[in-house]
């Protein structure tokens, strides 16, 4: 797959289809992208599950949910992967994504490994790269374009979620 495009509907087939994200390098700090992107999914109906060793340790919870420290630890079943982790740290987590059964590998903003990508794909998992599924979310449900950004989408439709 080329992974620098995709097609709306490719990502919104992925977005309807979630229901539990673990979302790998989530933060307790409430000005980081991750808890913001954590908080805005969770407002629209998304289980989010942070993962992050430190936090875990520590016994944090962020936004209502326990952090746990590895994929392996999360107590249901994840349907995506969400990495706010550096590029070169993401074949260990795709590896570990695809040993509990994820449908889904997303990489944030930024975030490109190929390698990954192959590996996952290899394994059934669909895959997107440098992209956030709140920005995502927040385009394809027009919401976005309250906000006067152009979203791409132009239709006399009603607007419908995701």
């Amino acid at each position: 797959m080329d992974h620098s495009i995709y097609t709306d509907a490719y990502i919104r087939g992925i977005l309807r289809a979630t229901r539990v994200i673990a979302m790998v390098g989530a933060s307790a700090n409430w000005n980081r992208p991750s808890y913001f992107a954590m908080k805005y999914l969770q407002e629209k109906g998304y289980r989010v599950i942070p993962v992050n060793p430190k936090e875990a340790a520590a016994g944090t919870v962020i936004l209502g949910e326990k952090t746990c420290a590895t994929l392996s630890e999360i107590p249901v079943p994840v349907d995506m992967v969400d990495c706010f982790r550096a590029p070169d740290a993401i074949v260990p987590i795709a590896e570990e994504a695809i040993s509990i059964g994820t449908k889904v590998l997303w990489m944030q903003l930024g975030v490109v490994n190929e390698e990954a990508a192959r590996l996952a794909e290899a394994a059934g998992l669909k895959v997107v790269m440098n992209r956030c599924p709140k920005i995502e979310y927040g385009r394809l449900s027009r919401e976005i374009g309250w906000l006067g950004v152009n979203t791409g989408i132009i239709s006399s439709r009603r607007s419908r979620a995701i």
